[in-house]
């Protein structure tokens, strides 16, 4: 589903996929949506028409994909419970999708992928892959597991350029795109990790929280990061420097899944299992429909 990100008004509907939606990613300038998914799949959308472009078949569930940060990116990563990552060129793919109408009636089959994709590392994932990220640095690929490995790979080499190993089973790996100096952001049990967004497997700081942490994102620029979890419904606003805890807002029915912040900082995202995604404000100054 597409939605205003100001106003949260409904825009389209993907239909098309024959399981839950893992993962929801759109593309840096908003023209491509890539959807992972249960029913053994990936597929690429247009944001415009509704068209589905590709279908990305796999042998197990498409737990996380990602884009490389460019205009109509031509490659897309994917990863899930085959344990493996991989990349496909969606520019060698056939014909596009005949089917053009508007995104709430769209036939979501797509052109199937032509090639099965590169996979980069075979047999190093000793866990279903919960997050790919696609680093500042094109190059760069970062992957987080459920064997508690965050890992760097060269996609050029495709090996493992650094790794980090967590305390817990990893939540949210996001990568903080406001900032001119970006990190990633990790929760794994009771700690939110951040690391450089440049310099692979360099950890900046981890703070540990008396609450499982689900999900986590850094807001830099103004030394605070937002936390959700599985064990409550309230989203939290953590200090970065001292790891106090700052605010708490209440408003899901249940667990805190994703947190993530629009591109110019001034909201941020949680998705719940509740069924709602709730936007909220951040900071004081008014902006859109909040005053």
């Amino acid at each position: 589903m597409l939605r205003d990100g100001v106003t949260g008004d409904w825009i389209g509907t993907f239909i098309g996929h024959k399981g839950a939606v893992w993962q929801a990613r759109l593309s840096s300038d908003a023209s491509l949506a890539a959807t992972g998914s249960a029913d053994f799949s990936a597929k690429i959308w247009d944001t415009h028409t509704g068209e589905c472009l590709h279908t990305l078949t796999h042998a197990h569930i498409v737990r996380a994909v990602a884009f490389p940060s460019q205009p109509r990116p031509q490659l897309v990563a994917t990863g899930g419970f085959e344990k493996k990552l991989r990349i496909f060129d969606l520019s060698r793919s056939s014909a596009n999708n005949s089917a053009s109408s508007s995104p709430t009636s769209v036939d979501g089959n797509g052109p199937p992928s032509p090639t099965p994709g590169i996979e980069i590392g075979p047999g190093v994932h000793g866990g279903n892959i919960k997050s790919v990220i696609w680093s500042t640095n094109l190059n760069i690929l970062i992957t987080a597991a459920d064997d508690k490995f965050v890992r760097w790979w060269d996609i050029r080499s495709r090996s493992v350029a650094a790794m980090y190993e967590l305390e817990g089973i990893p939540g949210t790996c996001e990568l903080d795109s406001i900032s001119s100096n970006p990190s990633l952001s990790v929760a794994a049990g009771k700690s939110a990790y951040f690391f450089s967004g440049t310099q692979p497997g360099q950890l900046l700081k981890k703070i540990t929280t008396s609450k499982d942490i689900a999900a986590v994102a850094l807001h830099a620029e103004s030394r605070k990061f937002v936390t959700g979890g599985g064990g409550d419904t309230w989203v939290r606003v953590y200090d970065f420097d001292d790891g106090s805890e700052l605010e708490v807002h209440k408003g899901h029915h249940g667990p805190i899944w994703t947190v993530s912040f629009s591109p110019d900082g001034k909201l941020y995202a949680t998705g719940s299992e509740d069924g709602t995604v709730k936007l909220w404000k951040f900071g004081s100054d008014p902006y859109g429909l909040w005053r």
